[in-house]
């Protein structure tokens, strides 16, 4: 994995190259082993390193010639059917110099033009530019697991894997509109599908290609979730789950260097941690998995409906199955409540609070034995097993199904901000956009429709901002983290398989439960779907107290340009618990998000416009 970065039309040689190095500088973070520059007509393109594949020789930018053009590359991501695309790229007369693929995808568009992604498969954001047209083409992987963010300012264009690298153009400036606003308070931490937040800075959404030619940006979507209910029976549903699942987890072990797996003892993880366990024992090798765990959480713990049991149990249980090594990394209060700032320079945006946080400190820690991980993200969103899925309440409930706090979010924006929006008009229109991509509404039952709407709502916005999170969590610290189960193949598969069969006895993804049988030991295979772990130390919820407190008593704040004062103040002294984002964000996880809010405006300079 890597960082990609350019500028079309910047006709300054002198600015091109001052901005270059700045970009280089700010990204090195993802790509810390090699860095590279092209400079062409008007054109520049950077790039730096995290070496996966083939280190010696896949360094880029990456240029290929033909008699009429002349195309260079810059890319970040994996391709995992490389071998299959460079055999048939040969029997077309093309040639290859290294083993990467970097490669195999620069030659596919030059073979296919944008024809090229829809053989992909893989996560990626890459740019070619093609000198002699002076046209420039960019993408983005089907499902957003890589991220491209862009603005466009007169003729100018500038790209970036993170926002910090658009922000290093001398005409980019760091401001926030009453839309920036809105999507920080009233959707935050998830954002709507292409916007950056920043004004005038968007995000190519997931599956979209473009062109930036003759001064003007033009993009389309090349791929869908497509509406054709599957015709298998809930057998052959449960072959094919177990033949696309394992498929994906060892396309995505290919590696030159060290790779182990998260492993939570839930589902997910170690599904993946088991096929990739003996996938390595095969090859006389032993596998390292990893797990969070917060300091004195077994002091404080306390079941709840979310969370009904710790980690560790199953863990231990699932690493004397598979005979992995294992490392639990321990989480402490002080480094977790610096971490929310961090997660800010990592992310470019207030987000996740703590679940940001915690991430980045695990990655941090994992990166010192290893630099590919395999991690279980996605299944929930994909098989059905968020809480919102089966609480036939909050499934009825029109809206977004993680975010029922409108009421208490509105109610701490000032006055001069909640005059200039229309909350309800904001959120619910985002809402029904979305719910509007179901098509062949009329073959579906009430039930299947609602399904396929819940899964539309989770596929757009719950999962992007987990995957946003994966992504530059990890890769703050130069580790590269795989998803297999967002393998586009699994996505499309099972939005056409009827609920009842993901509903397998009636559990949370009961259909992958069935298809990971005799893979995992019983107690493993039917646990209650457990949330990712957070803290229950009551030291952290007094630290971010401490801080919040702070920071409102400070009239300089720019936190209290957005939000009330008095209205702060009581969540602070506030003894009910408040939910902003699902189970992942109450009381302190709100607090630790305000938190995040007024470091942001601070560190990038954010003018309010």
């Amino acid at each position: 994995m890597c960082a990609i970065a350019g500028m079309i039309n910047c006709k300054d040689i002198d600015m091109c190259l001052e901005t270059a190095e700045k970009m280089k500088k700010v990204l090195s973070r993802r790509g810390p082993d090699q860095d590279g520059i092209y400079i062409a007509k008007n054109a520049l393109l950077v790039h730096t390193r995290l070496a996966v594949i083939d280190v010696e020789n896949g360094i880029q930018p990456m240029t290929y010639k033909t008699p009429d053009e002349t195309y260079t590359i810059v890319y970040n991501g994996e391709l995992y059917n490389t071998e299959e695309i460079r055999r048939e790229l040969m029997t077309k007369g093309f040639s290859f110099k290294t083993s990467c693929d970097t490669e195999v995808v620069l030659l596919s568009y030059v073979c296919w033009g944008e024809d090229c992604l829809l053989r992909f498969n893989g996560i990626f954001a890459f740019a070619v530019f093609e000198e002699n047209k002076e046209r420039l083409f960019v993408c983005r992987d089907r499902i957003g697991v890589k991220p491209f963010f862009y603005s466009v300012r007169g003729d100018r264009f500038v790209f970036a894997s993170e926002i910090k690298g658009i922000l290093q153009a001398p005409f980019i400036s760091p401001e926030a509109d009453i839309n920036s606003i809105a999507e920080i308070m009233l959707l935050g931490p998830g954002k709507t599908p292409g916007c950056g937040i920043f004004k005038n800075i968007n995000e190519l959404p997931p599956a979209c290609c473009g062109y930036f030619e003759n001064g003007r940006f033009t993009f389309k979507k090349y791929w869908d979730l497509v509406d054709e209910p599957t015709k298998d029976s809930f057998e052959q549903a449960l072959e094919k789950t177990k033949y696309l699942v394992t498929d994906s987890i060892k396309r995505q072990l290919v590696s030159d260097v060290p790779l182990s797996t998260f492993l939570s003892g839930g589902l997910d993880s170690s599904i993946i941690s088991a096929v990739a366990s003996k996938e390595y024992k095969e090859q006389g090798k032993q596998l390292h998995t990893f797990s969070v765990f917060y300091r004195d959480n077994e002091k404080y713990f306390t079941k709840n409906k979310f969370q009904p049991n710790s980690d560790d149990e199953f863990i231990e249980i699932m690493t004397k199955h598979i005979g992995s090594i294992h490392h639990k990394i321990t989480i402490d209060t002080p480094e977790l409540v610096d971490s929310l700032f961090r997660a800010v320079d990592a992310r470019d945006l207030p987000a996740f609070a703590d679940v940001d946080g915690s991430l980045l400190l695990f990655c941090k820690e994992v990166k010192k034995h290893c630099t590919v991980c395999l991690s279980g993200e996605c299944a929930d969103e994909i098989f059905g097993g968020y809480p919102w899925y089966r609480d036939k309440t909050i499934r009825e409930t029109n809206g977004f199904p993680w975010s029922q706090s409108l009421d208490y979010r509105t109610s701490l924006l000032k006055d001069d901000l909640l005059s200039a929006m229309n909350p309800q008009k904001f959120v619910h229109s985002k809402y029904l956009e979305t719910i509007s991509g179901v098509k062949n509404k009329d073959v579906y039952s009430p039930l299947e429709l609602r399904m396929r709407e819940m899964t539309r709502l989770n596929h757009e916005w719950f999962m992007q901002t987990l995957l946003d999170r994966k992504d530059r969590m990890s890769m703050y610290s130069g580790l590269e983290v795989r998803v297999p189960f967002c393998d586009y193949r699994i996505a499309q598969y099972l939005y056409t398989v009827p609920w009842e069969y993901k509903d397998y006895k009636g559990r949370e993804k009961g259909l992958l439960r069935k298809a990971a049988e005799g893979l995992l030991p019983e107690k493993v295979l039917w646990r209650k779907k457990s949330p990712y772990p957070k803290t229950f130390n009551p030291s952290y919820k007094k630290a971010v107290s401490k801080l919040l407190k702070e920071v409102i008593e400070d009239v300089s704040s720019p936190l209290l340009s957005i939000v009330k004062k008095e209205k702060i103040q009581e969540l602070l002294d506030m003894e009910n618990t408040v939910y902003w984002y699902g189970q992942l964000m109450a009381n302190p996880q709100i607090m630790a998000y305000l938190l995040q809010i007024n470091y942001w405006l601070l560190k990038y300079k954010v003018r309010l416009v």
